[in-house]
């Protein structure tokens, strides 16, 4: 198995992923991702993330897609990994243990201190793989969203 950085040609496959992992989430109807745009997004001029992905078997069986954020009380980068994903066929291999090491060896090499991610509530398999590997929910804090209408109507309070 090896752990290497994106590249254009992985992209179909990861779309395929990201929409495995929004079935398993029971959000497939919400999911809009498409080659196009995240090729745009990870190689384009102005790339607003990273992914690394892992292959086992000539085959990519994971990956993450992540980017950073800056902490103004640590006054510091984040790594923030937006989703990990291994195929179902590849789990318990260590593949999703080896990604999260890679990315927190590049949040180590880049400065970060912190490395953050978010999890569905109910996804107890993620969460106590997580923990497994020394992380702890970062409980008191609730997330806030805003996207379609809502966020439309924001701007135009901008003027």
């Amino acid at each position: 198995m090896s752990i290497r950085p994106a590249e254009p040609r992985d992209v179909p496959g990861i779309v395929a992923m990201i929409r495995e992992l929004a079935d398993y989430e029971k959000l497939l109807d919400d999911c809009r991702a498409d080659a196009d745009a995240l090729e745009r997004h990870l190689f384009g001029p102005h790339p607003f993330a990273e992914a690394l992905v892992a292959e086992r078997d000539d085959e990519v069986a994971a990956f993450a897609l992540y980017f950073y954020t800056f902490s103004t009380f640590e006054c510091a980068p984040t790594l923030y990994l937006e989703d990990l994903y291994v195929r179902p066929h590849a789990r318990r291999s260590g593949i999703g243990a080896r990604l999260l090491a890679a990315l927190a060896k590049r949040a180590v090499e880049r400065g970060c201190k912190r490395f953050e991610w978010a999890v569905l509530d109910w996804n107890e398999p993620a969460i106590t793989f997580y923990r497994t590997l020394g992380a702890a929910p970062n409980d008191g804090w609730t997330t806030f969203r805003l996207d379609g209408p809502a966020l439309d109507r924001l701007a135009s309070r901008c003027g």
